[in-house]
């Protein structure tokens, strides 16, 4: 009897594993669905020329204001543009864009101010709850129409 089960081949399948396969794909699946969101988060810029046209909106925007010095200035709507801390520029404004959500948000920074200024109030507006905000630049002198 022994001699008989010796004898007895296996057989060979001819089946093929596809589970690493499935896995493998399923992983690179991942990998693409989590990377591809990311490929437009490093776009080049090219900001617009100082001649580019003004923005047509309806209502009164939100200016902030930075001179060189680094201090703010802010104008609400129709209002007088008035000197602001910081801190009271953030709370106004988060609730001035709480009250109106599509009105327009503007940061008008002077040429001659380092750009920590400007950077600094974008963070504080961001914040703020404000989700986009425009920069503000002034037509050339000498552009032609």
């Amino acid at each position: 009897m022994r001699s008989s089960a010796r004898h007895k081949r296996l057989k060979l399948k001819s089946e093929i594993n596809v589970v690493p396969y499935i896995d493998v794909m399923l992983v690179l699946l991942i990998i693409f669905m989590v990377t591809a969101p990311m490929m437009n988060s490093n776009v080049d810029v090219n900001l617009p020329q100082a001649n580019a046209k003004s923005l047509q909106d309806k209502k009164e925007p939100v200016i902030v204001s930075v001179d060189q010095n680094g201090q703010l200035y802010l104008t609400l709507g129709t209002e007088k543009k008035q000197p602001v801390d910081a801190q009271t520029m953030q709370v106004k404004v988060g609730a001035f864009v709480k009250a109106n959500p599509n009105v327009s948000v503007l940061v008008a920074g002077d040429r001659d101010g380092k750009y920590d200024g400007v950077y600094q109030v974008l963070a504080q507006l961001q914040q703020a709850g404000v989700a986009k905000v425009g920069l503000m630049s002034a037509p050339e002198s000498g552009s032609k129409k």
